[in-house]
C-alpha cells in the first residue's frame, strides 16, 4: 500500500476480508488469506488507525495452528505473531504479550537459518533484541514461571549478544530473590554463578562491570551468611574494596556506600576488628547525605546505619550509640511503607536495640514494645521465608529479658519455643541455627531447664546435617571447627544425659557427636551383604550412588578455581539428594527401617561383643566413664576426684615429662611419669577397674576397649599404674595392663565397623616399608630403620608372602601401591601430626609425604593389620578433639583392622625391642598350624611391652598403643 490515507488501509481490509470469505478453512490460500488481513489490521493498529488489537492477535494465532511444526511457513507465521504481540506490548506494555513473546523466539529463532531475510528481521534491533528488553524491564517475579522467563530470554542471548550480561543478572536477580523467599542454597548458588559470568563478559572499562562485581559480592556475603563459608565473605570483600565507592555526583554511589557497608558489618561480626564497624557507620552517614527527606531508599540507609551503630555498641557499650540506633530505627519504621516486603527487618532490629537498652535501664516498657515488634514481624512473613528465624531470635532474647525483669516462669518457656522454632526452621541456613541451637543449649543449663538435652540433640543433629553439605574432608573439618564455643558439645551432652540418669542416651549422644568426620564418611563404605540378599537392585543403587558421591567429594578437595569449585559443590549436591533417596527408599524395607540413621544404644553394644568399652567423659559439668558391657544396661562410673581443669593441667604436666625422660639415661627413674602414671590410677582408672572386677565379674587378661573423649584423649590411660607394694607384702600391686589386654577405639561405630569387615579374609600378604633417610629438610635419618625391617622380614612367617619397600622405593606412590596390595603393613619412618590441618599429618617418604588424606581416600577392605613404627601417629587434633583425625584412625577407617600407633616420639634405636617381642609374640605359635590373626595384636602388644620392661626405658613403652579389634 503506497498510500497512508486511512480509507486506503480500510478499502485494503475489506478486500483481504472478502478473499478470505472466499476461501473456506479447507482452501489451501486460507492461511495465506488470514495472514493478509492479520496484517492489514495490525498496520492499521501501529498507525493507531485501528483499535482493536485483540481481534488481530487472534488471526494470526489461527494461522500458526494451520502452520504446525514442519510446515514450511511456520517460522513465518510464529513471527508474525511475535510482531502483534510486541506490538500491543508498545501500546499497552502488557507484560503478558512481552512473556509470550520472548516463548516464541525461543522457538523461533532455531529455526531462521543465517543469511535469510526472516533471520535478519527476527534477530534484529526491532525483533528479538526489542523483546529481550521489555523482558528485561519487567519487575522481578520470583515464582518459579517468573524465573522460567528469565531463562527463556538468557537463551535468546547467546554468547557474544550485547544484552547477555544483563539477561545473566535479571535471571540471577530472581533466583536470589526466590532464596530470599524460600533459603534453598541452589537458588544463591545459580545466582552466583550467574553474576560470575555476567563479571565475565564485562571487561575492564565495561560501562556496567562495577554493577555486576558488586552485585556478585552482595550474593557471596548473603551467602557466608548462609553456609558459613569464610572464603565467600574474604572474596566478597576483596571485591568491594577493589570497586571503592563511586566518587561523588555517581549516580550509584549510594548502591556502593551501603553494600560496602553490609560487608564490613559481616566482617566485624567475623573479625572484631574496631575499624571495620566504624568505617562501615562513616559509609552509611554518606550514603544518608545522598538520600535526603523524601528519597525513596532513605528507610533503607536508617536501618543500615542504626544497624552498624547497634552493632558497634555490642562491642563498646557507648549508650550514645544504641539511643541514636533507636532513633534511627524509629525514623527508618515511620517511613517504610507497611506492604514494603523488607519491614519485617526494622521491625526486628528495633525490638533489638530495645532489649540491649532494656539490660541498662530495666525500663518494662522496652520489652514490651520489643515483644509486639517481633509479633508483627512475624506476622508479616510466610511459613517458610527464611527471616522467620531473626524473628523468632529476637522474640527468644525479648522473652528472656523480661523473665530477667519479672522472674515469671512463663517466660522463660516461651523463650525457650522460639529457641525451638528458630533452630528448626527448615529454610535457614545450618551456621546460624546451629548458633541458635547453642544459645539455647546455653540458656537451658544455665537456668536448669529440662529442655537442655532436646538442645544438645537438635545441636549435634544439625552439627551432622550441615557437615554434610561440604563435599570434601577438609571443608567438613572447616565447618566443624567455625564453632568454637561447640567443642565439647559432644561430651557436654553426655554429661546432661547422665544428669537426667539416661545412660543409654548418654552413650548414644556420645557416639553421635564424636568422630562426626569418620563416621560421614564411612556412609559412603557401609557394608551392604544384608541388603543384597534382601534387594540387589537397591543396594546396587545405593552402592554406585555413594562411589559418585565419594568421588565428587574427592575432585572438590583439588578445585582452586572459585568458579569451577561453586559448580563442584552444586554437582555434590545433586548427588547427595540421589543418594539420600535411595537410603530412604532402602529404609522403607521391614529389615532396613534403620539403616545408616544414628545407632541406637541396642547397636552400639555390640562394639562389647568382646568385651567392655569404656567411654571416659570430660565435660566442664562433670568427669565420669560410662562401661558399655556386653550385655544389659551400662555402667556410670563418677570420677569425683577429677575435672576437666585437672585434666588439662595433667596433660600439661605429661607433655613436659615426657620430654624430659627423652633426655634422660635409659636407666634412670622417671620419677615424674611415675607420679603422673599414680593419679591416672589413683583418680580415673581405679574407680573404673572397681566396676569391673566386682560388678561385671570381668576376669583377669580379658580385652577391654578405652574411648576417650575430649581431654582424655591426651592423656596414656592404658598405662595407669599404683607403683605400690601389696598390704600383705607379697608383690606389687598389678597396673592396668597385668589386669586387662587394653585397646582403644575412636567410636564404638569405628570397632563395629572393623568387626564386619572381618568376615571377609582373603591369604595374609605383608609389606615393610621403612625410610630412614628422608632427604633434606625432612628430619634426621633413621639409623636403626633398616636393621628393623630386617628383624621385621626374618619375624613374619613365609607363608606371608612378604616383600620390603625401602630407600630409593620408599616414594609415595609407592608406599600406596603397597597399601593397596597388602594385607598387613608396618611401616618404619618419621610421623608428623599437623596440629593445624590434621589431614596434612603424614608419614615421611623419600619424596613427597604419605598424607593422612591420602590414606583416607583409599578404600582398602580386605586390610588387617598396621605397625606404625613412627612417631605421632595415635595423637588427636587439638581444635576438634572428638574427632579423633590421626594416622592410626585413618588406616582403621579405610579398612586396617587392627594397628599399633604411637602417643609421642619414637626412639628408633630402642623400638625395635619392642618390635621384636611383638612379632615373636604375634607369630610365635605359627609353627603349630596357626594362620595369621590380626586381633591377636593387643595380646602380643601387651605381651611385648611387659618383655622388654629391662631394655625399654618407661616413656619408650607406654608410647606404643592398639587400636581395633
Amino acid at each position: 500500500m503506497m498510500s497512508k490515507k486511512v480509507s486506503h488501509l480500510n478499502d485494503a481490509v475489506e478486500h483481504f476480508q472478502l478473499v478470505l470469505d472466499q476461501c473456506p478453512v479447507s482452501h489451501p490460500d486460507h492461511a495465506t488469506a488470514l495472514t493478509n488481513l492479520a496484517w492489514a489490521r495490525l498496520l492499521g493498529y501501529i498507525r493507531n488507525d485501528v483499535q482493536d488489537i485483540d481481534a488481530t492477535t487472534s488471526l494470526f494465532r489461527d494461522v500458526l495452528a494451520l502452520r504446525p511444526q514442519r510446515h514450511p511457513d511456520h517460522p513465518l507465521s510464529l513471527y508474525n505473531l511475535t510482531e502483534a504481540l510486541t506490538w500491543r506490548h508498545n501500546k499497552k506494555r502488557t507484560a503478558s504479550n512481552i512473556r509470550e513473546a520472548a516463548q516464541l523466539y525461543r522457538e523461533l529463532l532455531p529455526l531462521c537459518q543465517e543469511g535469510t531475510y526472516l533471520r535478519s528481521i527476527a534477530a534484529g534491533k526491532n525483533g528479538v533484541d526489542y523483546v529481550i528488553g521489555g523482558c528485561n524491564n519487567l519487575p522481578i517475579d520470583a515464582s518459579d514461571e517468573g524465573i522460567q522467563l528469565r531463562r527463556v530470554v538468557l537463551e535468546l542471548c547467546p554468547l557474544g549478544h550485547q544484552l547477555r550480561p544483563r539477561a545473566l543478572a535479571m535471571l540471577a536477580q530472581a533466583v536470589e530473590a526466590r532464596f530470599g523467599q524460600h533459603g534453598s542454597i541452589d537458588d544463591l548458588d545459580t545466582s552466583i554463578q550467574l553474576r560470575r559470568e555476567a563479571v565475565s563478559l564485562c571487561p575492564e572499562g565495561h560501562a556496567d562491570r562495577d554493577t555486576h562485581l558488586n552485585n556478585l559480592a552482595d550474593s557471596l556475603t548473603s551467602r557466608s551468611h548462609h553456609q558459613g563459608k569464610p572464603n565467600d565473605l574474604d572474596e566478597a570483600i576483596a571485591l568491594h574494596e577493589a570497586l571503592r565507592p563511586r566518587p561523588a555526583g555517581h549516580k550509584h554511589r549510594d548502591y556502593s556506600l551501603n553494600t560496602l557497608g553490609l560487608a564490613l558489618i559481616a566482617r566485624f561480626n567475623k573479625r572484631g576488628d574496631i575499624d571495620d564497624i566504624t568505617r562501615a557507620i562513616s559509609l552509611y552517614r554518606k550514603a544518608l547525605t545522598l538520600h535526603p527527606p523524601g528519597h525513596s531508599h532513605r528507610d533503607t540507609t536508617l536501618n543500615n546505619l542504626a544497624l552498624a551503630l547497634q552493632t558497634r555498641y555490642e562491642k563498646s557499650h557507648v549508650s550514645e550509640d544504641l539511643n541514636k540506633a533507636i532513633d534511627l530505627y524509629r525514623e527508618s519504621l515511620r517511613l517504610v511503607r507497611l506492604d514494603d516486603p523488607e519491614r519485617h527487618k526494622t521491625l526486628h532490629n528495633l525490638s533489638s536495640a530495645l532489649c540491649s537498652r532494656l539490660r541498662q535501664t530495666q525500663k518494662n516498657e522496652d520489652v514490651e514494645e520489643a515483644i509486639a515488634l517481633c509479633k508483627q514481624s512475624l506476622a508479616a512473613l510466610s511459613s517458610l521465608h527464611p527471616d522467620r528465624y531473626f524473628s523468632y531470635m529476637q522474640l527468644k532474647e525479648a522473652y528472656l529479658s523480661r523473665h530477667e525483669i519479672l522472674h515469671d516462669p512463663a517466660d522463660l518457656l516461651l523463650a525457650i519455643e522460639n529457641f525451638r522454632l528458630a533452630s528448626g526452621h527448615p529454610t535457614q541456613g545450618f551456621p546460624r541455627r546451629i548458633r541458635g541451637a547453642l544459645g539455647w543449649v546455653a540458656k537451658a543449663e544455665s537456668h536448669q531447664h529440662g529442655s537442655a538435652l532436646e538442645a544438645y540433640q537438635v545441636c549435634l543433629e544439625l552439627f551432622d546435617s550441615h557437615v554434610m553439605t561440604r563435599s570434601s574432608i577438609i571443608s567438613r573439618r572447616e565447618a566443624a571447627t567455625a564453632f568454637r564455643d561447640a567443642r565439647s558439645l559432644p561430651v557436654d551432652a553426655a554429661s546432661c544425659a547422665i544428669r537426667h540418669d539416661n545412660l543409654r542416651q548418654t552413650v548414644e549422644l556420645v557416639e553421635q557427636g564424636r568422630g562426626q568426620q569418620w563416621s560421614l564418611a564411612s556412609r559412603l563404605r557401609t557394608p551392604v551383604e544384608d541388603l543384597e540378599s534382601a534387594n540387589p537392585t537397591l543396594a546396587h543403587n545405593y552402592m554406585e550412588l555413594s562411589n559418585l558421591v565419594s568421588n565428587a567429594a574427592q575432585s572438590s578437595a583439588t578445585v582452586s578455581d572459585r568458579a569451577a569449585a561453586d559448580r563442584e559443590a552444586t554437582e555434590y549436591r545433586r548427588l547427595t539428594r540421589q543418594w539420600e533417596a535411595a537410603v530412604a527408599e532402602i529404609r522403607g524395607l521391614p529389615a532396613f527401617s534403620r539403616f545408616l540413621l544414628t545407632p541406637s544404644y541396642e547397636d552400639l553394644q555390640g562394639a562389647a561383643r568382646q568385651g567392655p568399652v569404656i567411654i571416659l567423659i570430660a565435660s566442664q559439668y562433670s568427669c565420669s566413664a560410662i562401661i558399655v558391657p556386653t550385655s544389659g544396661d551400662p555402667h556410670h562410673v563418677p570420677l569425683p576426684s577429677i575435672t576437666l581443669a585437672d585434666l588439662k593441667i595433667l596433660k600439661d604436666r605429661f607433655t613436659r615429662a615426657i620430654r624430659d625422660s627423652s633426655r634422660m639415661n635409659p636407666r634412670e627413674l622417671r620419677t615424674d611419669l611415675i607420679v603422673l602414671l599414680r593419679v591416672i590410677w589413683d583418680q580415673i582408672m581405679l574407680p573404673i577397674v572397681d566396676v569391673l572386677e566386682h560388678v561385671l565379674k570381668l576376669k583377669r587378661r580379658s580385652r577391654i576397649w578405652l574411648c576417650p573423649t575430649a581431654a582424655f584423649t591426651s592423656i596414656p590411660l592404658h598405662a595407669a599404674h599404683p607403683f605400690q607394694t601389696k598390704a600383705d607384702r607379697s608383690g606389687k600391686e598389678p597396673c592396668l595392663e597385668d589386669l586387662y589386654i587394653c585397646s582403644y577405639t575412636p567410636t564404638l561405630s569405628a570397632l563395629i565397623r572393623s568387626r564386619q569387615l572381618m568376615k571377609k579374609r582373603v591369604p595374609p600378604s605383608f609389606v615393610a616399608i621403612g625410610q630412614g633417610q628422608p632427604g633434606a629438610g625432612k628430619g634426621k635419618a633413621l639409623l636403626a630403620v633398616d636393621s628393623e625391617l630386617e628383624l621385621v622380614h626374618k619375624l613374619v612367617p613365609a607363608t606371608a608372602n612378604r616383600t620390603t619397600i625401602s630407600g630409593d622405593e620408599a616414594t609415595r606412590a609407592g608406599a600406596l601401591s603397597a597399601l593397596q596390595q597388602n594385607t598387613w603393613l608396618h611401616l618404619a619412618c618419621h610421623g608428623k601430626q599437623d596440629p593445624k590441618q590434621p589431614y596434612d599429618s603424614h608419614f615421611v617418604m623419600k619424596d613427597e609425604h604419605l598424607t593422612l588424606l591420602d590414606i583416607m581416600e583409599r578404600h582398602l577392605p580386605q586390610a588387617e593389620f598396621a605397625f606404625l613404627s613412627a612417631c605421632h601417629t595415635a595423637v588427636g587434633d587439638e581444635e576438634t578433639p572428638d574427632e579423633v583425625i590421626h594416622l592410626a584412625a585413618g588406616l582403621q577407617f579405610s579398612g586396617f583392622k587392627s594397628v599399633v600407633g604411637t602417643l609421642w616420639e619414637v626412639d628408633d634405636a630402642v623400638a625395635k625391642h619392642v618390635v621384636e617381642a611383638f612379632y615373636g609374640y604375634m607369630f610365635g605359635d605359627l609353627k603349630n598350624g596357626g594362620v595369621m590373626d590380626c586381633t591377636r595384636a593387643a595380646w602380643a602388644l601387651n605381651c611385648a611391652t611387659h618383655a622388654v620392661k629391662t631394655k625399654v626405658p618407661l616413656e619408650q613403652r607406654m608410647v606404643f598403643v592398639h587400636i581395633g579389634v
